[in-house]
This record gives structure tokens, C-alpha cells and sequence, in this order.
């Protein structure tokens, strides 16, 4: 089985969006590109709209991802559980599809399996969670009532950081904040195997605005695609250099 990179989005909000393009659709675009968007619902008090909860529940839905509505004193361990549900999820998903191409329809999914077949395979799935290289674009809420979550936020992903950094695969992170400054979505740190500058980063950052949603999913969609075409463009350019050089 290929390792490959697993790519995640995680969006971390406190209410619905309110301009641009339906986030839910946009999450779907995002699954299209073998991205899983995951979205954490942080509340103050025991009270959340049923239009947000849809709207996070629908996101998540849409984009293969994993949702989570919690107290903003719980952020720092629900960002990681999710990251991690997140990742075993899809990774289970590609041993599925693995499994219909080796077993056919008479066995296509782990759950088909006898018990200690599963069982071994979930090891598998718990081997590749700690070795497999990861992508994770953060898009952080910046509207008005974020302000006072903020702290606790940026130490949910400090924490996040360090957890993931302890595994054998390589990490990298971006952040996003939507609204920005200037425009709906501003890119805060560009990929990078480690949070620490979002330390001096973000007690400079001001909360305010709308709630642009849908835009800041599609940028950081846009985002990971160009990363990869980069990365194309890198590949074909040693190739060149190659068949010039005669290596």
C-alpha cells in the first residue's frame, strides 16, 4: 500500500457564514481533491443555533471530514482528537478501497471481515496514522465574537503541533484567517512543519467582521492545489535538467 500524504482542512469557527459561496458546496469541491474538511464549533455557553450547527455538521459531511461542537476550555483536546478521527477515518477508507480491488464485492470493507482480520488491519491503520505525512490547513474564524476565543485557540494549536510532531511522518501546517484585514481570506503562515510563530503571531491579530465561510474553504482548496502543481512543476524541471545533463 502507498503511503502517499494525507491532506486535511480544519476549520475552526463559532457561528454560520454569512457571504460568498455555500461552504458546504465548497467543502464537497474540496473532497473532490482528496481533501477532508473537518470543522470544530467552539461555544461559550451551553447554546448553539441550529443554522451553525447544520451549517458545521453539513461541511463536515460534505467534505469526508469529522465535526465537533465544544466549550472553548475543550478546544485544545478536541482539535486533536479530530485531527487524529480525521486521519483514521480516511485512512480506513483508502484500506477499503484497497480491500474491493484484492477481495472483490464478496469482502469490500473492513467491516465484512472476520474479527481478528479487522483487528489486524486496524493495526495497519494505526501503524500508517503515526508514519503517514500530513498536510493540515487551519482557517481560523476572525469575526467579531472570536475575539475572546483567540488565546485559547492559538494554544489549541500549539498543542496540536507538538502532538503531531511526535509521530515518524513529516508534518506541515498553514493558517488562514477569514476575514482578513484587506479581503474575505488572508494567508496568516504558509506551509510549515511547525506552529510556534502563531506564539508572536497572533496577539497581534484583531477579530471583526463577517463570517466568510464558503471563500476562505475555496481559497485554501485553491491553496493545496497550487502547492501540488508547484511541486509538478519542480519534478519536471529536475527531469529536464536530467535528460540535458544525461544523468
Amino acid at each position: 500500500m502507498k503511503k502517499g500524504t494525507l491532506k486535511q482542512m480544519l476549520v475552526i469557527t463559532d457561528g454560520g457564514s454569512n457571504t460568498g459561496e455555500d461552504p458546504i458546496a465548497m467543502a464537497a469541491l474540496a473532497k473532490e481533491q482528496g481533501i477532508s474538511v473537518n470543522v470544530i464549533g467552539v461555544m461559550e455557553e451551553d447554546v448553539i443555533d441550529e443554522q451553525s450547527q447544520n451549517e458545521i455538521e453539513g461541511i463536515a459531511m460534505s467534505g469526508g471530514g469529522v465535526s465537533q461542537i465544544v466549550y472553548v476550555k475543550q478546544l485544545s483536546q478536541t482539535v486533536q482528537m479530530v485531527t487524529r478521527q480525521a486521519m483514521t477515518q480516511t485512512l480506513q477508507g483508502v484500506v477499503n478501497k484497497e480491500l474491493q480491488q484484492i477481495l472483490g464485492a464478496s469482502a469490500s470493507k473492513m467491516e465484512d471481515l472476520p474479527p481478528e482480520k479487522r483487528g489486524e488491519i486496524m493495526e495497519v491503520v494505526d501503524e500508517l496514522g503515526e508514519t503517514v505525512d500530513l498536510e493540515i490547513l487551519i482557517l481560523v474564524d476572525m469575526s467579531g465574537s472570536m475575539k475572546s476565543k483567540l488565546p485559547t485557540v492559538k494554544e489549541a494549536l500549539l498543542d496540536l503541533s507538538l502532538s503531531l510532531n511526535a509521530r515518524i511522518g513529516y508534518n506541515q501546517f498553514s493558517v488562514f484567517l477569514f476575514p482578513g484585514k484587506k479581503k474575505d481570506v488572508e494567508k496568516l503562515m504558509d506551509w510549515n512543519p511547525k506552529l510556534e510563530s502563531l506564539s508572536t503571531i497572533f496577539p497581534k491579530l484583531t477579530a471583526g467582521g463577517i463570517t466568510p465561510t464558503g471563500p476562505a474553504i475555496k481559497a485554501a482548496t485553491n491553496h493545496f492545489v497550487q502547492k501540488k502543481r508547484s511541486l509538478r512543476g519542480m519534478l519536471r524541471s529536475d527531469e529536464h535538467y536530467n535528460e540535458e545533463s544525461g544523468m
